[in-house]
């Protein structure tokens, strides 16, 4: 069986810097696998970054997934003060729904 690809849009993470964008991008390809093989026929993978109050000891990340499959779309959405936790359970929301 040929492997499915789920092509990924990332928003509003132009911010973020370069070390921690390398771990954002291994976390959504990570994810991005479990998603192709559980999809019937998905289209662009959407993820958008918002930073909310942000302050001198951190600010909030506000993140929103957005994936259509097959005339279903599944959204999640996620705040936290750690954007690495924050982008895995947005994806494994998306994830344990479509399960």
């Amino acid at each position: 069986m040929a492997d499915k690809i789920i092509n990924i849009q990332l928003a509003g993470f132009h911010d973020i810097d370069e070390s921690a964008m390398e771990i954002v991008n291994k976390n959504v390809a990570l994810h991005s696998k479990k998603i192709a093989y559980l999809a019937e026929d998905a289209g662009l993978l959407h993820i958008t970054l918002k930073k909310l109050h942000e302050r001198e000891k951190g600010e909030i990340y506000d993140i929103h997934v957005k994936l259509p499959d097959k005339g279903r779309v599944y959204v999640s959405h996620v705040n936290d003060r750690n954007l690495f936790v924050a982008v895995d359970t947005a994806l494994q929301k998306i994830i344990n729904e479509m399960d």
